[in-house]
């Protein structure tokens, strides 16, 4: 490709909610541009990154056994209602109806679709086990779009589905699964983590999240500096201490009056002088947990829901609360923390001051075990503007002990008991074993070897395609712009000829030619731009290697050849220069472990 034909919108500024690396070097770079809130279109640089990244997808997929389809976006809501989720996805869920007034939506994601394919076309065990993926556009109203193409309305996945005739078969297309997704990855240049995680509204029981490391993530993971253990908070377990509050040698209760002091802050700042830090303070933080029937989105509203709704859940006041463990605590979907105005009405007092000593509504009490084995506490007096000193667990109030708190850096390893590390990731894929999940409320089902109908076991692996390209600049980017992994470059190269000599750009076009002939994809940079403005596009959309042509090298028989991730250039005779950038294509695609 000339560059002097190629449709690359480079821009000097970009949009004031660009802050994240990846939206303003993909703005700047001209690989997207944004039509609507979430919503971007992808131009010619991005379709070549994106290309890159689906073929490594589809070279692996087919070489794990899995085979390519493609379902519609558009789909009916019967689907989803056989299920129960067009009620679970809520706002999420882009509806729509055709003109005869039939109920539609945009696929965020195609579980039932697939199921339903499946559930027509395989009857006998003979014709598993299958494993089917498509390549294809998601939709989700988010409600909060951010940071470009890492939380959008409108994106691009690979989602895969196993069917087995056996869970002991499904884990096996799992970890079939679980290794090509590893190949991906590494491929990909990307450094991650396989972690722990929580199925959320897919469903099944055993799921694994594909972790991209990046300071900019928003999930956080843990991982042990020991042993193999890592998971996302939301499922992250510690070693539990389950020592129960030795509160033999503690004073009784006392009241005391804690004007202006709500924060975990302003409490410890209050006590510091009776040597009480935050880990003696009990934090109680009230949740509601609206009863529902299966398979319906709860509808009670907060103003209207009853005391027995909520929850009090304690921890110590270092810690945070686990919203998915107290959820899994009370045998819900999903836990909010109540409003203020809430937590006046049921209990008297606003938040700050709620605590677990007879708190004046009968709501249920949950305590973590941290907080359980702390002997000496503080905590709210269920009074305006007054906290209890000297309280413990099992003298002064009750609860259902269990693990209800993020886990964090430094905590216990739950296989090991070495020290767990904290990081930000970016999820890259999640992989699921659903079980009957689907089939059994779809009535999908084949005939075993005795003649018997058995609903299949099923499995679920999604990648987020787009999210894959932006999750590689957040790794992969300076200053200057990005730094794309050789395997997934828009080109692999570029030739930059210097200067209005028509020698120089004669050698440079014999040089980009005969790079294209060895199969190199490069870029000729036959603007007639200044060398400063040459090199800084070159640097911005992130080609790995340059190859620099001037009067004076031309002169010498000599090339500069720069690799975009080093410092330094070096000198190649021009005989040599495409031998060299050929040499070193294959090298990092080899280090990558792609083909060479």
């Amino acid at each position: 490709m000339r560059y002097s034909q190629a449709f690359i919108p480079t821009l000097k500024e970009v949009p004031k909610d660009a802050v994240d690396a990846s939206h303003v070097l993909l703005l700047r770079g001209g690989f997207i541009r944004m039509i609507g809130s979430g919503i971007y279109e992808m131009l010619p640089l991005g379709q070549r990154v994106l290309g890159r990244v689906k073929s490594i997808i589809r070279d692996e997929m087919n070489g794990a056994g899995a085979q390519e389809v493609l379902m519609p976006a558009i789909l009916p809501a019967s689907y989803f209602q056989e299920t129960g989720r067009w009620d679970l996805y809520g706002d999420v869920l882009l509806r729509l109806k055709d003109r005869k007034g039939g109920d539609y939506h945009l696929g965020p994601t195609h579980e039932e679709i697939v199921t339903d394919m499946v559930r027509h076309q395989v009857k006998s065990y003979r014709q598993l086990p299958l494993n089917l993926y498509q390549i294809q556009m998601k939709y989700r109203d988010e409600p909060r779009p951010r940071a470009g193409l890492m939380r959008c309305r409108e994106f691009l996945m690979k989602d895969a589905y196993s069917f087995d005739v056996s869970e002991e078969k499904a884990f096996e297309s799992y970890a079939t699964m679980r290794q090509a997704y590893h190949r991906i990855f590494r491929r990909l240049g990307l450094d991650y983590r396989v972690v722990q995680a929580d199925s959320g509204q897919i469903g099944g029981k055993t799921s694994a999240e594909f972790q991209i490391l990046a300071q900019s993530g928003e999930d956080r993971i843990v991982a042990c500096t020991a042993c193999e253990y890592a998971a996302n908070v939301e499922v992250a377990e510690t070693k539990l201490d389950t020592t129960v509050a030795d509160f033999s040698a503690t004073p009784a209760p006392e009241l005391v009056k804690t004007p202006k002091t709500k924060t975990i802050e302003q409490v410890a700042g209050f006590f510091e002088k009776d040597g009480v830090g935050p880990d003696r303070i009990l934090k109680s933080l009230v949740f509601l947990a609206p009863k529902k029937p299966e398979g319906k989105a709860a509808t009670v509203e907060p103003a209207e829901a009853p005391a027995s709704d909520f929850t009090l859940v304690v921890v110590r006041g270092d810690h945070d609360v686990n919203e998915i463990l107290v959820a899994r605590a009370l045998g819900v979907d999903e836990v909010h923390l109540a409003s203020e105005a809430d937590v006046k009405r049921v209990l008297g007092v606003g938040p700050g001051f709620v605590g677990p000593v007879e708190p004046k509504s009968a709501v249920r009490v949950l305590v973590d075990h941290a907080a359980a084995a702390v002997s000496d506490g503080v905590c709210g007096a269920n009074q305006w503007d007054h906290h209890l000193a000297h309280v413990a667990y099992g003298r002064d109030f009750q609860g259902e002990v269990g693990h209800l708190r993020l886990v964090g850096e430094g905590d216990a390893c739950p296989s090991c008991g070495g020290k767990l590390a904290a990081y930000r990731g970016i999820e890259g894929g999640h992989i699921f074993v659903l079980g009957t999940h689907y089939s059994a409320k779809m009535s999908a089902t084949f005939l075993d070897e005795h003649g018997e109908s058995k609903p299949f076991v099923m499995g679920c692996y999604g990648i987020g395609v787009t999210r894959l390209m932006a999750s590689a600049i957040e790794q992969h980017h300076d200053a200057d712009g990005i730094r794309w992994p050789m395997s997934i470059a828009p080109f692999q190269a570029v030739v930059l000829p210097l200067g209005k000599d028509d020698d120089v750009l004669t050698e440079a076009t014999r040089v980009y030619e005969a790079l294209k002939a060895a199969g190199i994809d490069a870029l000729l940079d036959d603007r007639d731009e200044r060398p400063g403005v040459k090199f800084k596009d070159a640097d911005l959309i992130g080609i790995p290697l340059r190859v620099t042509i001037g009067a004076r090298g031309l002169k010498e028989g000599q090339a500069e050849l720069k690799l975009r991730a080093e410092k330094d250039a070096k000198n190649v005779p021009l005989a040599e220069v495409v031998d060299a950038v050929v040499a070193t294509v294959h090298a990092q695609l080899g280090a990558l472990g792609g083909p060479a």
